[in-house]
């Protein structure tokens, strides 16, 4: 059976030229960069080529580029990294409670769970809900400052509604007030064009494999005069910002991924918007009650959220699973998780319409017949899943079931097929 891959804000398959970058650095090229014989000076040299392809990705300088495990840790390195910074102001020790960070509720699990263990240190954290639009009002933020508040952290996109964040107002109220701001750029970085000085921010993570690259590889880009305590002791790579010896082969697939990404956002864009939109028009035509979650304008080109009335979401993802459709109910981290969506109930959806979304993210290499496909088979689970629970309750004549059925999701007149 042909599958139909919709779930790339979970991660990416590694762009074959990315995986041809990567395999000498396994083998041949196994040098230690900080050696300084000939296969350790290879080796660094290489990592050096990735530096300044992800530094150009995102119109920041190489020296400003700190190589880390993935968007997990480069969030942890930011978050702690700044506030441990500010517990050691001048010559003597600050305590928890003399610091306060802002952050939003939609963040991802790797930026609200750092600030929960920094709660517990006795640091203040205040957790700013958005709009219903799935967007941080930048006022929240003004009113939120504290005389004792040293970190902003707001994400650049969301990681399942796809809404951009509006990083600019906010980098200005957090320059104001002599703040540091991160953002997690993660979903952002490789779909949208990024520029670091324009968006004015301080420290921006990123991951390799949400863009075409390798997993456990990822880079946080620290600005120039930022100064942040490390996480891991043992040694001056990167700088001294990140103790232990680089992942050479994952920062080459990271340095390949993010030159590729660079030389086709564009087309990227383009390509992926197009089926975005008609896969997201195909499924509000045909399922009723079906709408959009978050802003429809402002959002990545391959992410749509979508929450359909009258079905339980993680349901609905194994049952398309089953027909050869991978899609997700909430962020891959939280697959199997009992409570509904934070990112959606935090933007005002009842527990009962997060449990009955869906998230939705195309990818380069689908194709519109897959789109066409995906509708279809979408849009009849959907109807089974309604005629089940109708049945269940005893609502409903079964020919009044099957009218339903053929309103919501008329099958195709032919069978289709994804094209290869």
């Amino acid at each position: 059976m042909d599958r139909i891959y919709l779930d790339h804000n979970a991660t990416t398959p590694v762009d074959p030229g990315v995986l041809e970058a990567m395999l000498p650095y396994f083998s041949g090229e196994f040098g230690n960069p900080s050696s300084i014989h000939s296969f350790g000076q290879k080796a660094h040299a290489a990592v050096g080529r990735a530096r300044e392809a992800v530094a150009a990705l995102i119109g920041a300088r190489a020296s400003e580029i700190v190589f880390t495990s993935g968007g997990t840790e480069s969030n942890n390195a930011a978050i702690f990294g700044v506030v441990e910074r500010a517990l050691r102001t001048g010559n003597r020790q600050r305590k928890g409670e003399e610091l306060h960070v802002i952050t939003t509720a939609i963040e991802h699990h790797a930026v609200l769970h750092a600030c929960q263990a920094l709660e517990r240190r006795g640091v203040r954290v205040t957790y700013l809900p958005p709009g219903s639009d799935g967007v941080i009002d930048p006022e929240t933020i003004r009113r939120a400052l504290r005389p004792e508040t040293v970190l902003i952290s707001v994400m650049h996109a969301n990681n399942e509604l796809g809404t951009l964040q509006p990083l600019q107002e906010i980098s200005r109220i957090a320059a104001e007030a002599g703040v540091q701001f991160h953002t997690d750029a993660v979903q952002s970085a490789g779909k949208v064009a990024i520029d670091v000085r324009q968006l004015g921010v301080d420290l921006l993570s990123l991951s390799a494999h949400k863009f075409y690259g390798p997993k456990g590889a990822g880079a946080l880009f620290v600005k120039r005069n930022v100064q942040i305590e490390s996480l891991l002791y043992g040694g001056q790579s990167e700088r001294g910002r990140r103790a232990g010896t680089e992942n050479v082969p994952g920062i080459v697939g990271l340095g390949k991924a993010a030159e590729l990404a660079r030389a086709t956002l564009d087309e990227r864009a383009s390509h992926q918007s197009m089926l975005r939109d008609n896969l997201e028009r195909g499924l509000l035509d045909r399922i009723s009650g079906a709408r959009v979650n978050g802003d429809a304008e402002r959002r990545i080109p391959n992410t749509c959220n979508l929450m359909f009335p009258g079905i339980d979401s993680e349901s609905l993802v194994i049952a398309l699973d089953l027909q050869g459709v991978a899609c997700s109910a909430g962020a891959a981290c939280s697959s199997g998780a009992v409570d509904p969506s934070h990112v959606l109930t935090a933007a005002g959806l009842t527990r009962d319409e997060a449990r009955a979304s869906i998230r939705l993210s195309v990818g380069q290499a689908n194709t519109a017949a897959e789109i066409t496909l995906a509708v279809e088979l979408i849009s009849a689970a959907v109807a089974r899943q309604r005629g089940v629970q109708d049945v269940a309750a005893g609502r409903g004549s079964r020919p009044a079931r099957q009218e339903r059925q053929e309103n919501v999701a008329p099958g195709p007149q032919k069978e289709l097929t994804p094209a290869q």
